[in-house]
């Protein structure tokens, strides 16, 4: 799936930044970007915009009132330096909220939340893949090949089928746990979330991959064993 996006910043930086992302990001394809809102408005309403990164601090025209003006088929992203705006980031029904300075990370985990608010949209197939960051690296993850995912701090590792070590990526669990599709995977300890078909062993109340043994928390217990009872 292609994006068509733009970006509305009056920080000539924020803006030249926001592009630089927009551009190695293989999903996102640039339509337009503006240093003002009321250059925006000018020519949006003749494109075909799905995600739109939009600063909310600006001159004339502010970007919480812009919004409002905006395709309702139009996904926003707000970007700002005021963190007091995120819940009114919100009450427009914002998809995400970035806060600058902005990382790449930040950026992917935003855009690949896009993509599965438009795979839903559609109702025809699941999202096939995801991208993550890693050694300076874009990497396409094939949902179907992955295991387990574990955290570790601000890491996590991600345990793919057919691969002697797991790939690593800077994101959290709750990231990532957003990017999944709940059908397919279950979060079963703070630090592990588990591909539900890919569950062949359980030991004494412990998933089993391989040599890993998977510890299943206590707050996870009723949801892992309802997810049991309806296999069997």
């Amino acid at each position: 799936m292609i994006l068509h996006c733009a970006i509305v910043d009056d920080e000539p930086l924020a803006l030249d930044l926001l592009e630089s992302y927009v551009n190695k990001t293989p999903f996102l394809q640039l339509e337009g970007k503006y240093s003002s809102a009321v250059q925006a408005i000018k020519e949006l309403p003749d494109k075909q915009i799905d995600l739109l990164f939009l600063d909310i601090q600006m001159p004339e025209l502010n970007g919480l009132e812009f919004s409002k003006m905006v395709s309702p088929q139009t996904r926003i992203v707000f970007t700002t330096a005021f963190d007091q705006y995120a819940i009114d980031g919100y009450r427009v029904n914002a998809l995400d909220y970035l806060l600058k300075p902005i990382s790449y990370v930040e950026f992917l985990q935003a855009a690949n939340k896009a993509v599965q608010w438009f795979e839903r949209g559609k109702k025809t197939e699941e999202i096939e893949s995801i991208y993550v960051k890693s050694d300076y690296k874009l990497v396409q993850i094939e949902l179907k090949k992955i295991l387990y995912i574990e955290g570790l701090k601000d890491y996590i590792k991600i345990y793919l089928e057919e691969l002697p070590r797991p790939v690593l990526s800077l994101m959290s669990m709750k990231a990532m746990e957003e990017l999944l599709p709940s059908i397919r995977f279950m979060r079963v300890h703070r630090s592990y979330i588990v591909q539900k078909e890919k569950i062949r062993i359980i030991d004494r109340g412990r998933i089993v991959f391989d040599k890993v043994y998977i510890p299943v928390s206590d707050s996870y217990k009723q949801s892992f064993q309802e997810f049991l009872d309806e296999r069997s």
